[in-house]
């Protein structure tokens, strides 16, 4: 497999390299200083919090469990990387830097991490980009520690990837896969939240704190939380109702982002609801192409939601689009159809209209979506509709003048199983879209 990402990173650096040269002129800057970033002490202790990487550092180079590491750029000049090896009997140093990718960079090896500053640039005007520490501190002024401007023309032009960051991301989605399986099975098993939780885990072969984010593991009613990160360790017994699973793997620092939904009973009537938002979410995919707004995806969700509302009896008395018009679709899916991913999760510049950082607003009485771009080929993102039985939400929806609308017994009954979210990862072609995390599944 590294023969394939060997064969792709030097282009992928060429391109990280043409887009800082260009940023770097815009904003009259000579030099890049990208700080991977640091490990933090738990306040009245000696242990340590899990170290996460800056986006902006792994982007050049896959590190994300060193810290303490720079890279140093100059226009022109081979890419430097400051890298932390430390002598430590307490904790295990990193290894040397190996592997395809070192070949392209001026490594510089420190032992302390005041070190750092020695491979600086002594003349020119430099932009720290990363977390603000000591170095950033003395080195530079205010105004060159993570300026916007930078940050806005690096940011924009991230939303269109690589060759090699699209191997990435799809690797991710294979990895997360295996782990959605076991997790699927385990649910099938009968096992607890936290059972169910290790199994992802282990067949996706990641640590706790190698995931991009927290697992969403949720039996029955949890699944109406949307970021539901309780694991409940008893079996839920007969007591087993429904089981939502978000969760995602990373690869080379580019995450993954997968949810899906089962019922325990696969011929009842919870299922079927599945069934027609896994097809409705399908419908969605296919609308992935360039030139598409995201936020017609986003508005298509809603009537796809209001739409299956009304065929299940969920709602009375209006069609589609009366029930997305008086927003009774918003209670029952509160959050926006998706995202950008890649270095991130929620990957950067979701509404960003140019270089300068000029935002795209979102549509009024939706301040949850966090795209609203006209969709481009290269750009990869998440189509991730839901229907769920919120207390909060139906307790403010019946206390409102469209509660009259509202099958109340019906809503009652399902409330037990929390609610349904079906999430791909979609990578637009110039011709459509591949669908990540569906080739995943069927590979």
């Amino acid at each position: 497999m590294n023969d394939r990402f060997a064969a792709l990173y030097p282009q992928h650096l060429e391109t990280v390299k043409a887009r800082h040269d260009k940023a770097l002129a815009e904003t009259g800057y000579d030099h890049i200083i990208i700080f991977g970033g640091e490990i933090h002490i738990q306040f009245l202790d000696d242990t340590y919090y899990p170290f996460k990487v800056n986006p902006h550092f792994k982007s050049w180079v896959p590190i994300v469990d060193n810290p303490h590491c720079f890279i140093v750029y100059t226009p022109g000049q081979t890419p430097r990387l400051v890298y932390y090896q430390p002598v430590d009997y307490w904790y295990k140093p990193a290894a040397a830097p190996s592997g395809y990718w070192t070949g392209h960079f001026d490594i510089r090896v420190i032992d302390t991490p005041e070190k750092a500053k020695e491979h600086f640039p002594k003349d020119g005007r430099s932009a720290f980009v990363g977390e603000p520490n000591d170095v950033a501190q003395t080195l530079l002024s205010v105004g060159d520690v993570n300026p916007e401007p930078l940050l806005n023309a690096l940011h924009f032009e991230r939303s269109w990837k690589t060759d090699y960051e699209i191997a990435c991301l799809t690797e991710a989605n294979v990895r997360g896969v295996r782990g959605h399986r076991a997790a699927a099975n385990a649910f099938r098993e009968g096992k607890s939240e936290f059972e169910i939780h290790i199994d992802f885990l282990l067949h996706s072969s990641q640590a706790e704190e190698e995931l991009p984010y927290g697992n969403i593991v949720a039996l029955n009613e949890n699944a109406s939380v949307l970021h539901y990160l309780n694991h409940i360790r008893e079996q839920p017994g007969d007591l087993r109702y429904s089981f939502l699973i978000d969760a995602g793997a990373q690869y080379h620092g580019y995450a993954s982002d997968i949810t899906r939904t089962y019922a325990r009973d696969e011929q009842g009537e919870f299922a079927k609801l599945i069934a027609a938002m896994d097809a409705m979410q399908q419908r969605l995919c296919t609308m992935a192409k360039p030139g598409i707004n995201y936020i017609d995806i986003h508005m298509e969700a809603h009537k796809g939601v209001a739409a299956i509302l009304h065929d299940f009896g969920f709602v009375r008395d209006l069609d589609a689009d009366a029930i997305v018009e008086k927003r009774i679709s918003s209670t029952f899916f509160p959050h926006g159809v998706g995202h950008f991913l890649g270095l991130q999760v929620h990957d950067v510049a979701g509404f960003h209209q140019d270089r300068a950082g000029c935002i795209i607003a979102k549509p009024e009485g939706h301040p949850y979506l966090r795209l609203t771009r006209i969709i481009d080929p290269r750009m990869v993102f998440t189509v991730e509709p839901g229907l769920y039985f919120i207390e909060s939400l139906l307790a403010d929806l019946q206390k409102n003048e469209n509660a009259k609308y509202v099958n109340w017994t019906k809503v009652d009954e399902f409330r037990k199983f929390g609610g349904i979210r079906i999430e791909d990862d979609i990578v637009v072609m110039d011709d459509g879209h591949v669908n990540l995390t569906r080739q995943a599944f069927a590979g």
